[in-house]
């Protein structure tokens, strides 16, 4: 089998973040999206990946680079225009082949791998074999409708207004060559996309072997901040926490804490689930839980929890704690110390600042 990731999207959710870097490699637990999809496929066996890039291509080729480092063989696949993800299947198809394959949306999560998923597939006769799990807001994603006795697909919603069911596509699907017949079938949607979800209706209409797999465990889209935010939180009460860094006697570390190597934690308290990047210095500060700090971040005398923190930013001297934020790299947040005392900022587009 092969793998296939989609790294082409702009992020447009979660501007400003993205304004600067693609999407995929905004960090969870201080590890890019991207980066864990590539072990989650590598762990279940798969050695030989494609990765579909857009405009974000370099930065995303600079970050990955060949594979060596997981272990695997990655191959770049330029897709000029976001036209849909089975678009993104029909100009792999030189590196794809007749082979059977993962096809694994670049920024989602989830729990548990796909280790057991691929298993089952790679030892089956199913010609596609997709992943649902079950939500409280089904219209907001793809919906499947199964027959309540034989539990096979009946029809693909997209967005429904009225839901046929509460189990949506989780952005994990399995093919085998059947696949082709159908992406060239298909015909551009409302949106002008070729839509996957057309492609495995055209699968199931045709007869067949399309197999739901459901998922129970947790996973997360991260395409919005409250959702990277969420991801987080689930990651970092699942990851083995270790200490590496530097921590003085003054300093407190309760719960799960990871503090990575050249980090240093100076009279300061961190109350885990939280994880200190690299070469970050924590002073006379607080870190609450569901806090990651990336690499080269200074935080002095502040607070700060169940937040995001990207690299090369420094938070210094805030009197009030900061919670439920995602805070972009190289940022500066200060308290000025010109009178009038008054707010100042410099917001990018799309930024949401909260005032107590």
């Amino acid at each position: 089998m092969k793998g296939l990731i989609l790294s082409g999207g702009k992020g447009t959710r979660l501007y400003p973040i993205t304004y600067t870097s693609a999407k995929q490699l905004v960090p969870v637990a201080n590890k890019p999206v991207l980066y864990r999809v590539i072990e989650a496929i590598r762990d279940a066996g798969i050695d030989d990946i494609g990765i579909v890039v857009g405009d974000t291509a370099a930065e995303i080729q600079e970050a990955v680079g060949t594979g060596r480092r997981w272990g695997v063989k990655i191959t770049y696949i330029k897709q000029d225009a976001p036209l849909g993800l089975a678009h993104a299947v029909k100009v792999s198809r030189d590196f794809l082949g007749d082979d059977r394959f993962v096809m694994f949306l670049g920024d989602n999560v989830i729990e548990g791998g796909i280790s057991g998923l691929i298993s089952e597939f790679r030892d089956s006769g199913y010609d596609s074999q997709i992943v649902l799990t079950p939500v409280e807001n089904p219209s907001r994603y793809g919906v499947a409708e199964l027959d309540p006795d034989t539990r096979r697909i009946i029809r693909l919603v997209e967005k429904p207004r009225n839901p046929p069911s509460n189990l949506i596509l989780v952005g994990i699907y399995m093919f085998n060559e059947h696949i082709w017949e159908a992406v060239n079938a298909i015909k551009p949607s409302w949106r002008g996309e070729l839509e996957i979800t057309d492609a495995i209706q055209y699968l199931v209409d045709k007869d067949y072997n399309v197999h739901p797999y459901i998922h129970r465990g947790w996973w997360i889209d991260t395409g919005e901040p409250g959702e990277m935010l969420e991801a987080n939180d689930l990651v970092l009460d699942e990851i083995e926490h270790n200490i590496d860094g530097y921590i003085d006697r003054d300093s407190q570390i309760n719960g799960k804490v990871t503090v990575e190597k050249g980090a240093e934690v100076i009279n300061s308290r961190i109350r885990g689930p939280a994880i200190i990047g690299q070469d970050s210095r924590i002073v006379n500060s607080y870190v609450g839980p569901f806090t990651s700090i990336y690499h080269h971040v200074l935080l002095e005398g502040s607070e700060i929890e169940h937040s995001i923190v990207l690299e090369h930013s420094q938070i210094i001297d805030i009197p009030y704690r900061i919670e439920d934020s995602l805070i972009g790299r190289h940022s500066i947040i200060t308290r000025s110390p010109i009178k009038p005392k008054a707010l100042k900022m410099t917001l990018g587009d799309h930024s949401h600042v909260g005032i107590l």
